[in-house]
């Protein structure tokens, strides 16, 4: 399935918008994993730990929103965005979403 950011695609024209999909992840790093982004904190930097949960947690966003937009009967998602957000001090929300749609391709 086709993941844009943008509003169109071209050689495509959109022959039904199809409406919102979205796929949601709630991630938390373990308690070993907090404590090694804890120290690592006090030091300066990357924080590698982090940066690999949130790169995992918004491939599986992504995937979910294909997957509730195949659902719905789409073949593309257009204007894909992420959002986030902290639950607690433990928890991260990364949503993907965008706007589901047939596209089909355009002859010429």
């Amino acid at each position: 399935m086709l993941v844009v950011t943008t509003e169109s695609v071209p050689g495509y024209e959109v022959e039904e918008v199809i409406g919102q999909a979205f796929g949601v992840v709630v991630r938390s790093r373990g308690i070993g994993g907090n404590l090694v982004a804890g120290l690592r904190s006090i030091v300066g930097g990357e924080i590698k730990e982090y940066t690999e949960l949130l790169e995992d947690a918004r491939r599986s966003a992504v995937d979910r929103l294909v997957e509730n937009a195949h659902a719905m009967g789409a073949n593309a998602v257009v204007m894909m965005r992420f959002d986030s957000s902290e639950i607690g001090q433990t928890m991260s929300e990364i949503v993907a979403y965008g706007t589901a749609v047939v596209l089909r391709k355009v002859s010429g």
